[in-house]
């Protein structure tokens, strides 16, 4: 692609597809970069978004991709960025399909991926009866009695959350060091089960949970399953960059969406850590504008 757009937007999730639908609208050249493997293609059904609640992340996209194109300065390639170059007014993409994008901003919308699950039997579940997230799917399994696999601070804080839902789960720590004896105490208080033991395995029939197994022998009969996923940043280009980012990986963003190199945004999941479809697409709205607004402004210092 010879021609020089407004943006190019590395991601094509919620963040990235929403920012693209902002941006066609204010008449900017846009070209989203997508490999079409969502994190939550694993799940059945995405919640929480008002308009499109239930809807699978597949028609999502689908519907998505479909209001967006309307724009005709929108253009959606099907390919992976391997790397990017540059400064501000002048950054380039190289795609695996040896495609080379240029643009003028560059907004990271990459996301998260998960970690190799490294609890047998839990990749069979996972999306089906075992979730991350409980705004997404504690509705589903509300009043059930359900498996938490979590430790640390996160337990209190998961167990308070999850209470809304259902009164009956057990907190499984599977292994793991971090309670406190006042955590410890306080979930006993509220008449929370906490298992220390590994899990062992992960039993379920076509997908459905039936019970958890622990290597101390104990077993938990459950029909559900929350637990805390081990994630990482979708790529690593923005940190390659130069960008700053966080410990976990996360890129490092202001207000505005920017981030510590001019030209450079970052929205959705790369730049949050919180993880729901709504809230990356707001994100990435946010970053849009923010784009929007500078290109607007180099543009009228320039009459």
């Amino acid at each position: 692609m010879e021609k020089t757009v407004d943006v190019i937007i590395i991601g094509g999730g919620p963040s990235g597809l929403n920012a693209a639908l902002v941006l066609g609208r204010a008449k900017k050249d846009v070209v989203v970069i997508d490999d079409g493997r969502p994190r939550n293609a694993v799940t059945r059904e995405t919640h929480g978004f008002l308009t499109r609640d239930g809807i699978s992340p597949s028609e999502f996209r689908k519907v998505a991709k479909q209001q967006i194109l309307a724009y005709p300065s929108v253009h959606i390639m099907e390919d992976t960025a391997t790397a990017v170059t540059g400064t501000e007014g002048s950054f380039e993409v190289t795609t695996t399909g040896n495609k080379i994008v240029k643009g003028r901003k560059l907004l990271f919308a990459v996301g998260k991926k998960d970690l190799p699950l490294d609890i047998p039997g839990l990749l069979e579940v996972y999306g089906k009866s075992a979730f991350v997230c409980p705004y997404c799917d504690g509705w589903e399994l509300r009043d059930q009695s359900l498996g938490i696999i979590v430790g640390g601070d996160k337990a209190v804080h998961m167990a308070k959350v999850i209470s809304g839902w259902t009164n009956r789960f057990t907190i499984l720590t599977n292994g793991t060091d971090g309670l406190t004896d006042e955590q410890r105490e306080e979930l006993k208080l509220h008449h929370v089960p906490v298992l220390d033991s590994p899990i062992r395995s992960i039993e379920s029939e076509e997908g459905m949970v039936r019970q958890i197994l622990l290597e101390d022998g104990n077993n938990v009969e459950c029909t559900g399953i929350f637990f805390a996923p081990k994630l990482v940043i979708g790529s690593d280009l923005a940190k390659n960059l130069g960008c700053e980012v966080t410990e976990s990986g996360t890129v490092v963003v202001n207000e505005f969406a920017k981030t510590s190199l001019p030209g450079v945004f970052s929205a959705g999941d790369a730049a949050s850590e919180m993880y729901q479809a709504i809230t990356a697409a707001s994100l990435g709205a946010l970053a849009a504008v923010s784009i929007n607004s500078e290109l607007n402004a180099k543009a009228w210092d320039k009459r």
